[in-house]
């Protein structure tokens, strides 16, 4: 979570990132209300989750900061500073917008747990919101939760497509929240008074799918006891989202295709069709083009639907989003299940961060909905994520194991020229050969080579990485253990894992 500090004082806001990096936020600063404006308006604002904000400042001060910020309608919970701390300024602090006020010097305990409610509220604010647009039909794509570039990206381009009727068909894993993007091309076009119907394709029986999409006429069949307008009629004037349309059966593509082109619908059983106004949204987690050259979905109604594509990126490549989406799911299910759930601990944070997410953000929802009801405290950490903990620790342990057919010969290495580790005593070859570790040059087991090929000293950062491979193999992806045996904490392994590009090199390895 970034924090943005604005004061004019340096030696304040020195001050200030201390505390707030002791608690693993990142931090921004300014020091003058306009700069910080010019910030929070400009394309970077979406990555400030909190503002601390110096009531008296030259020029713009900070209740004049809160004014602006309410004219532009930039909503990021702020909390207000001052070494005055009558109670008139509190006051004009909490009229203009604030949603707390500490007083000159702060204590780092005092300031934690008020950047941790301002964070709270703002997510359980932000998700009433979301709740409110969907069911009005006016959710946007301010409502979309991301910090990620990717997903900015994809927002631009939606953004086009709804100011147009133009067919759009969003692709993407399961998961990754094409639905949400449908709802906002909708809730941002000129039909976002009109009726938003989502039909899922791949959950209709395949013997009632055209009665469902296109309707039918009392009688028409054995059970049509009434007459059925079909979702295509319910959404005249609206929107349409089809979801998984690669699932749609041969017959009802070639009458899909027929109200595309067409712009009418004939229900089973009726004798003329009905005219219908829609704007079509698809959204297919298939590979559509490999669908139709298999023959499985028409090509031609594959050039109708594909108009406008867009594509939605997998949770994994928009890692950004991860502690704001976590944030977001902790005030619900801890609204919801009615506990003072306050925090996500930044270790639980790194290793979500870390994490390859095959189910996307609703795995992601359904991890941090499980946290929430295991929860003791009003804290969530890495015991209320045992899978995913588990999970990391034993890839990243899979990932230090190299089978000695696929290692790399090892390059020559004078034994006169290495040092002995004698604060290391391990013996690292019967282990590592018993476990498949990855084994750095060594003439020893015992030995690390501090030098190269060519003779020159190898850098500290791949000496480390290999002794931590090694813990990793020789413990058998006991993290905890690893940890308590190379003398450092738990989270301060995942952080160095991070740093040394295990992580990465694990995820690569998995997909």
């Amino acid at each position: 979570m970034t924090i943005l500090i604005v004061d004019d004082d340096a030696v304040q806001c020195r001050l200030l990132q201390g505390m707030l990096h002791k608690f693993e936020y990142e931090t921004i600063t300014r020091d003058s209300g306009d700069a910080a404006l010019s910030l929070l308006a400009g394309p970077d604002g979406a990555r400030i989750d909190c503002v601390i904000l110096d009531l008296v400042m030259p020029n713009l001060d900070g209740l004049g900061v809160l004014a602006k910020l309410r004219e532009a309608a930039i909503k990021v919970p702020v909390i207000v500073q001052t070494a005055h701390g009558g109670i008139d300024n509190v006051v004009s602090a909490m009229r203009a917008g604030a949603v707390d006020f500490v007083v000159k010097p702060v204590g780092a305990e005092r300031l934690h747990v008020s950047v941790r409610n301002a964070l709270n509220a703002s997510a359980l604010e932000g998700e009433l919101n979301r709740i409110k647009h969907s069911r009005s039909g006016t959710l946007g794509f301010a409502d979309v939760i991301t910090k990620s570039a990717n997903m900015h990206a994809v927002i631009r381009i939606a953004e086009k497509a709804a100011a147009s009727s133009i067919p759009v068909l969003i692709s993407g894993e399961s998961g990754v929240g094409k639905e949400l993007i449908a709802r906002a091309v909708h809730g941002s076009s000129e039909r976002r008074a009109k009726p938003f119907i989502a039909v899922n394709c791949g959950a209709m029986p395949e013997n009632l799918v055209e009665s469902i999409l296109f309707g039918h006429e009392k009688g028409s069949f054995t059970g049509a006891t009434e007459r059925h307008t079909g979702k295509f009629v319910e959404a005249s004037g609206g929107t349409l989202f089809l979801d998984e349309v690669g699932e749609l059966p041969a017959p009802t593509q070639v009458k899909l295709l027929r109200a595309i082109q067409d712009g009418e619908v004939e229900p089973v059983g009726a004798r003329k069709a009905v005219t219908v106004d829609v704007r079509l949204v698809s959204a297919t987690n298939r590979d559509l083009i490999a669908d139709v050259k298999a023959g499985r979905f028409r090509e031609d109604l594959f050039y109708r639907l594909h108009v406008f594509p867009i594509l939605v990126p997998p949770l994994r490549e928009r890692a950004d989003d991860i502690p704001a989406l976590a944030w977001h799911f902790l005030a619900r299910f801890a609204a919801e299940e009615g506990k003072r759930i306050r925090l996500i601990t930044p270790e639980a944070l790194r290793v979500l961060a870390a994490y390859h997410w095959p189910g996307n953000i609703r795995q992601l929802e359904n991890a941090v909905f499980r946290a929430v009801v295991l929860a003791e405290s009003d804290a969530v950490g890495l015991d209320e994520f045992p899978q995913i903990t588990a999970q990391i620790a034993h890839k990243v342990a899979a990932a230090a194991e190299v089978s000695p057919a696929d290692a790399a010969p090892a390059p020559p290495v004078a034994p006169a020229k290495e040092f002995e580790l004698s604060a290391i005593t391990m013996d690292f070859a019967e282990e590592a050969a018993t476990a498949g570790a990855f084994a750095p040059p060594s003439a020893s087991a015992d030995m690390l080579p501090l030098l190269d090929a060519a003779g020159e000293v190898r850098p500290l950062e791949q000496v480390e990485s290999d002794l931590i491979r090694y813990a990793i193999a020789h413990y058998r992806g006991q993290m905890s253990e690893v940890a308590r045996r190379l003398q450092i904490g738990r989270s301060t392994l995942y952080r160095k894992l991070e740093s040394l590009g295990l992580n990465s090199e694990h995820a690569d390895a998995d997909s």
